[in-house]
């Protein structure tokens, strides 16, 4: 069985406006609380922050391994406390028709990876809020919990 953590979505927009909704952090504050800030160039360093009571903590880090806007981005990603979990994260984003083909795979997994664990219920809920939010101007508030265990917000 794989460990690999595999999503597609469409959504009505453009891939330059999914590209910035990934990148730019005014856009992921929105569908995502926190931000990602880069200059997502080849072999850049990335870091996805959030802003807890007006204290950043930086959650997730990593290089950027590709970039080829508004396409393709290719990222390592881990844990801060645990830089040795390293997994690695790839965005393709591909214009059909009116829509954008969104496919992300989250992969290269250590054994015994928390991180694995951590980003498995968060990943569905970001990529839902993010279609969400650029097909209606509104996201979702994902991180809401049922009485059923919803996993970690990590992703």
């Amino acid at each position: 069985m794989s460990n690999d953590f595999i999503y597609t979505t469409y959504i009505k927009s453009t891939p330059e406006k999914v590209w910035q909704a990934i990148t730019t952090p005014e856009f992921t504050r929105q569908y995502w609380v926190n931000e990602n800030i880069s200059d997502w160039k080849k072999g850049s360093t990335w870091q996805h922050i959030d802003n807890i009571d007006g204290t950043r903590h930086v959650r997730v880090q990593g290089k950027v391994l590709e970039s080829n806007p508004p396409t393709r981005l290719v990222l390592t990603w881990a844990d801060p406390a645990n830089l040795a979990d390293e997994s690695q994260v790839s965005f393709e984003i591909e214009a059909v028709g009116e829509m954008v083909r969104l496919h992300v795979v989250h992969d290269h997994f250590k054994a015994g990876s928390e991180m694995l664990g951590k980003v498995t219920n968060g990943w569905s809920r970001v990529l839902s809020s993010l279609k969400t939010y650029l097909e209606t101007g509104v996201s979702l508030n994902t991180w809401i919990q049922s009485t059923k265990s919803c996993g970690t917000k990590a992703a």
